[in-house]
């Protein structure tokens, strides 16, 4: 073999070599780059924008200092095309993600769920300034004329018609679809609730259950206690005395209410003064757990027809009268 020829493909053999060599160790070292975690220090939200491509979000990342440079994601998405197609949204980013691992969440859509928790006890007035607080709520077109106007639920109220729980969403959620899960589940509980309500209740209709749900509600906290309280205003009701609650007056002096229920609050009528009207009140004076509203159509047997607050949570319950002033002196007047 000629000289010249065996000198060729020695340096064929040699380039051949070297560029196997460089592209060995360029593939090492874009895999160690691909691995290397984003550069954050604490979990960070990150907002995809509509329209936004997966080189604009490279671009993005780079100059957030999150990534130190855009190539080696270039190329993971040319060898792994299903990579670009990322969905807009706002996303969690941890520490220890890596960017390929940000990449797949997008292409799935995993968005940052955020939670707001609507609590029983509460008015819709309450619920509504927090819906509208949240900042990853959209509240601009929410309003109680809207949605009365959409259900026309009945009393003309939104009180007591919606569930209270945690509810999750994605960012930027119109707060009218949180209000409407809730309206929805309420019914369903109510409904169920209602076919297995126990026989010869007060009750002419699952709203007035409602109604005592809400007072039941607002009564007490204590699990064990809710059916013996719902026990106390039904035996009320069937002996058509008044359910005389507090929770009812306040709910009816609104905003005047500072804090103390007065002798003249107490003789003030108002369609909500339980101390002045007999039966219930014409509306649901809070939101409602499901367990006061199973307490209010599961009442417990008993005779009591009178409670006054321990001041510990806790209700002292009575069957009649005299017992129950010597509570109210004992626990309230203390003498």
């Amino acid at each position: 073999m000629p000289k010249a020829i065996r000198i060729g493909l020695l340096v064929l053999v040699s380039l051949i070599f070297i560029a196997a060599l460089s592209a060995f160790f360029g593939y090492q070292y874009w895999t160690k780059e691909i691995q290397k975690p984003l550069s954050v220090d604490a979990k960070t939200l990150f907002t995809l924008e509509k329209g936004e491509n997966a080189h604009q979000l490279l671009k993005r990342l780079q100059k957030h200092g999150w990534i130190a440079q855009q190539w080696p994601m270039k190329l993971l998405i040319k060898s792994q095309p299903q990579l670009a197609n990322i969905k807009a949204g706002t996303y969690e980013i941890s520490p220890g993600m890596r960017p390929s691992e940000l990449l797949q969440m997008l292409v799935e859509g995993r968005e940052k769920l955020f939670a707001i928790p609507l609590i029983e006890g509460l008015r819709w007035q309450d619920w509504l300034e927090r819906l509208r607080q949240h900042p990853h709520l959209d509240a601009s077109t929410l309003s109680t004329e809207s949605l009365l106007a959409q259900w026309q639920p009945e009393g003309q109220n939104l009180e007591g018609w919606l569930m209270p729980d945690t509810y999750h969403f994605r960012n930027g959620t119109k707060a009218e679809v949180i209000v409407k899960q809730a309206y929805e589940r309420l019914q369903q509980a109510l409904e169920a609730s209602w076919q297995g309500r126990e026989s010869d209740l007060p009750y002419n209709s699952p709203y007035e259950a409602l109604i005592m749900a809400s007072i039941i509600e607002k009564e007490t906290a204590v699990p064990e206690e809710r059916a013996r309280i719902a026990a106390v205003f039904v035996n009320r009701l069937r002996k058509n005395m008044r359910l005389q609650t507090d929770p009812t007056v306040i709910y009816g002096m609104g905003e005047a209410f500072d804090g103390d229920i007065r002798s003249k609050d107490l003789k003030e009528p108002t369609p909500y003064n339980t101390y002045v009207i007999k039966g219930l009140p014409p509306t649901p004076i809070a939101m409602v757990g499901v367990a006061s509203l199973e307490a209010a159509l599961h009442p417990l047997q008993s005779d009591e027809l009178y409670f006054v607050a321990r001041n510990d949570g806790t209700h002292v319950f009575s069957t009649n009268l005299d017992d129950h002033n010597k509570a109210v002196r004992q626990y309230q007047l203390k003498r």
